[in-house]
């Protein structure tokens, strides 16, 4: 029974990850969709029926694509770095709350923000072991930047970890029943919205690959396979912060259709935001984090538990 158990929790695990590799897939067309009416112009968006084989075809030139190694890289990292990063952005993903409770998560969001931490490390190896001066200030901005946006994450899960009384994502299914947290902490929702962005390095958030200034950033030297690991990676994240948002503020009863509708939603206002707005300047960044976004959610994390102290001494 204990052997058919784990068996069970594997085959979901597995067929969790082949499903969220082709939500990427599709992600992918639907950004360029987008940015496509979005900038009045075509994209390449346009292989057989409506489009939908060409995330598959990008695939296929990408992995069959010669693999080029920089003569002065440091070949170990430099190879590793991408296989890791992917696989901490799916790994993430197991903190997803199933009924069936494949993995029994009570601390899920803890393993949220652990998972988030490691892959930091990873474009970092990245950017180091390229041995390039461009991918190496890409990565060090990345760090910079996702370490200092994990900081008001953290606080704004703290907070709603006060309301709900657990870091169990069950729990906000159960107490979303009547009325969505978006309601309550409409301004939380929007600072963890662009925080997000910022911990997925998206438009205008994207220094770690700022075309303009660092030429690709620091996935500069990598080409075919190990591209598109990073490439995946990055939309994996993007899709889970999209569940996280959908789970945490908008009702997450993971077991409706709409719940999925309002994750396609939530990855939408990704795309929206890359094609509107341009990229905001590098010191205006950290101004953000530490001078408005930080004091904001501590703020708001003093008044909820203020509040759960008032609730229980009544």
């Amino acid at each position: 029974m204990f052997f058919l158990d784990i068996l069970l929790s594997l085959i979901g695990s597995l067929l969790l990850i082949i499903l969220v590799l082709v939500g990427v897939a599709f992600l992918t067309l639907m950004e360029r969709k987008v940015l496509g009416y979005a900038q009045i112009r075509k994209g390449p968006n346009k292989v057989g029926l409506l489009g939908i084989p060409q995330p598959f075809s990008d695939a296929i030139k990408l992995f069959t694509k010669e693999q080029t190694y920089p003569m002065a890289s440091n070949y170990l990292s430099y190879y590793f770095s991408p296989i890791f990063s992917l696989f901490t952005s799916l790994l993430i993903w197991l903190c997803m709350p199933y009924f069936v409770k494949m993995y029994s998560f009570n601390l899920g969001l803890l393993f949220f923000l652990c998972c988030t931490s490691v892959g930091v490390y990873m474009v970092m190896i990245a950017g180091w072991s390229s041995n390039s001066n461009y991918a190496l200030l890409g990565g060090l901005r990345a760090v910079a930047q996702t370490i200092s946006y994990e900081v008001s994450l953290s606080l704004i899960l703290l907070s709603l970890v006060f309301l709900v009384g657990g870091y169990n994502l069950m729990l906000f299914t159960f107490y979303q029943k009547y009325v969505w947290m978006i309601v309550i902490n409409f301004p939380l929702a929007l600072v963890w919205m662009a925080s997000s962005l910022a911990e997925t390095n998206r438009t205008p958030f994207d220094f770690a690959e700022g075309e303009s200034e660092l030429v690709s950033g620091f996935n500069v030297e990598y080409s075919s396979g190990g591209f598109a690991l990073i490439f995946l990676a990055e939309y994996a994240s993007i899709l889970f912060m999209s569940m996280l948002f959908s789970m945490l503020f908008l009702g997450g009863d993971i077991f409706s259709f709409m719940f999925y509708l309002k994750l396609t939603f939530v990855s939408f206002i990704f795309i929206w935001v890359r094609a509107t707005l341009p990229r905001f300047r590098y010191d205006k960044l950290m101004y953000l984090a530490w001078k408005s976004f930080l004091p904001f959610s501590l703020n708001y994390l003093l008044f909820f538990m203020g509040l759960k102290i008032l609730i229980f001494s009544i």
